[in-house]
């Protein structure tokens, strides 16, 4: 028996997705504990792509149970979306998807007031996808939040419903000069959705409790990655959940020592999507090659990636984070092109050198990155399975991603099939 996490090691769109699917075959249980639909995770299955947001990626394997957690915030068009997509392309859901009565509910006054708020920021946008799920989990530290449970009691959503509209109304119409939102149409939509979502729903911490305490292999899964942290990561220009493998122990109502492993997932390379500091950033024609050949574009938004070399400050920060107990290397191909690799050690800012990844976001965007520059590989490595096969140059890179974190490499990754990997080590 074993649990593991998995868990982005960079700002996210990192391959989770991909790992996740590889892993299911062997998992018994599949448990999504944090985030929204603000995120995708892009698996290629038979040639066939699958983009999900909601729904664990585990989903793809016959059999296999899903959960959807109670740190996950769910918007109840988007999944039933989701749901339909799937089954119209063969894939059963059945009794496989669970969801969590205590999972907080993306309404649609979230979606606009978030509109209205990142429109109002002028030039000091955050970069969110708008899709609400910031004011969700705000409501819901607010304590205003509506769960799926309050979602299935019908007296119990329209009073929830009424007393939150008449504060969002009041934002709309006095600080954003929009029209307001009707209570009884929103009453009306969400209650055929919670007809709908029903039969999902149940009481999922006790459900995956016992399925660890029987023994089964359990995989956890979340959006997004280490730096896109809401306490982690490099706020403010972050999602607004734990993105860590902590998040997994609120995320889904499992103690810290029932984890065993944490697989931390990172790109060859490095990407953010959206506002905020990036030290490694690649500019110009080098950036645009690496966003086309990499297909650098976001899964949920289609926003073009901003894509950087590999940066270690960042990597030591995400293994301390989580308590990473290994790593996957995702899209190593993508570099194969490439005459020179550069490798982020330090940053250099005021005369002082970091070795660390410091928490000033005035460090951050003014710093200068200082690399160690390797030669590449030039040959191609898409499609590779046994890592015997690599060329030396590609090995050389990989050690010294080890050999920095001091950290086996687990797995590899080059390419989107399933198939188009390397397991060094197995996790169950």
């Amino acid at each position: 028996m074993a649990t593991v996490v998995v868990v982005g090691a960079q700002w996210g769109d990192e391959g989770k997705g991909k790992i996740v699917d590889f892993l299911t075959e062997k998992a018994d249980v599949i448990a999504r504990y944090q985030g929204g639909n603000n995120a995708g995770h892009t698996v290629v299955v038979n040639s066939e792509k699958y983009v999900l947001h909601l729904i664990p990626s585990g989903i793809l394997h016959e059999g296999k149970k899903c959960i959807i957690g109670n740190g996950v915030v769910i918007t109840p068009p988007a999944l039933i979306t989701e749901i339909d997509g799937l089954k119209a392309r063969g894939i059963d859901i059945g009794r496989n998807l669970l969801i969590s009565k205590n999972a907080h509910i993306v309404m649609s006054y979230h979606i606009a007031i978030e509109k209205e708020g990142e429109k109002n920021r002028g030039g000091k946008k955050i970069g969110t996808t708008s899709k609400g799920i910031g004011p969700a989990y705000a409501d819901k530290i607010a304590r205003h939040g509506i769960r799926v449970i309050d979602l299935l009691t019908p007296d119990v959503f329209r009073e929830k419903l009424a007393t939150n509209l008449s504060f969002i109304n009041f934002l709309l119409e006095n600080l954003y000069k929009v029209a307001p939102l009707n209570a009884d149409e929103i009453y009306t939509e969400y209650m055929k959705y919670a007809e709908r979502l029903s039969s999902f729903v149940a009481d999922t911490d006790i459900i995956i409790n016992r399925e660890i305490d029987s023994g089964k292999n359990i995989l956890f899964e979340g959006a997004q990655g280490t730096l896109l942290d809401i306490d982690h990561g490099t706020y403010p220009f972050v999602t607004s959940s734990n993105t860590i493998a902590g998040g997994v122990c609120t995320g889904l109502g499992i103690g810290p020592t029932k984890i065993n492993k944490v697989l931390g997932i990172v790109k060859a390379y490095s990407t953010r999507v959206g506002e905020g500091p990036f030290p490694t950033e690649m500019k110009g024609d080098l950036g645009e090659f690496m966003r086309q050949k990499g297909g650098e574009f976001g899964a949920t938004t289609g926003r073009p990636r901003r894509c950087g070399w590999i940066d270690l400050l960042i990597l030591k920060h995400a293994m301390r984070v989580n308590g990473l107990t290994g790593i996957a290397i995702t899209k190593l191909d993508i570099l194969d092109e490439l005459d020179k690799l550069k490798i982020c050690v330090g940053y250099r800012y005021a005369g002082k050198v970091y070795d660390e990844f410091p928490k000033e976001m005035s460090i951050l965007e003014n710093c200068e990155p200082i690399y160690e520059e390797i030669d590449g590989w030039k040959e191609n490595t898409a499609g590779t399975k046994d890592s015997n096969k690599l060329p030396a140059n590609a090995m050389k890179y990989i050690k010294k991603i080890e050999e920095a974190l001091k950290m086996k490499v687990q797995i590899i990754s080059t390419g989107q099939k399933r198939s188009e990997i390397m397991v060094l080590e197995e996790l169950f």
